[in-house]
């Protein structure tokens, strides 16, 4: 079964014969892989800014999902906000709470 974020990027229809259960979905996830040296101080932020908002958040590997790895593998560590990608290398710990704070995301750069 293809991953949710398969499913986005690839335009693929999910089937709805799973267990539904009340869990709220991750509002940020981030895409990795073992042993990325960016990954640790991204993973940081995400815990922290998570925490602080109360909001949850999930990681995939791009060793666990081809279409991640095609999509990201030179990217890596990338952060999407809701499904749309945030930021990748590195995350703004303000602009990822402006993004999480607001009903839009932005790309504006930090002022």
């Amino acid at each position: 079964m293809p991953s949710p974020i398969s499913v986005l990027l690839l335009g693929l229809v999910p089937s709805y014969n799973e267990v539904v259960t009340d869990r709220v979905p991750a509002r940020i996830t981030l895409i990795s892989k073992p042993g990325c040296h960016l990954c640790g101080p991204v993973r940081e932020v995400i815990e922290r800014v998570a925490l602080d908002l109360g909001v949850q958040w999930t990681e995939l590997s791009i060793l666990d999902d081809p279409a991640l790895s095609a999509a990201y593998r030179e990217l890596i560590p990338v952060t999407l906000v809701d499904g749309i990608r945030h930021d990748h290398w590195r995350v703004s710990e303000s602009r990822l709470r402006r993004a999480l704070g607001s009903a839009g995301i932005t790309d504006a750069p930090d002022a």
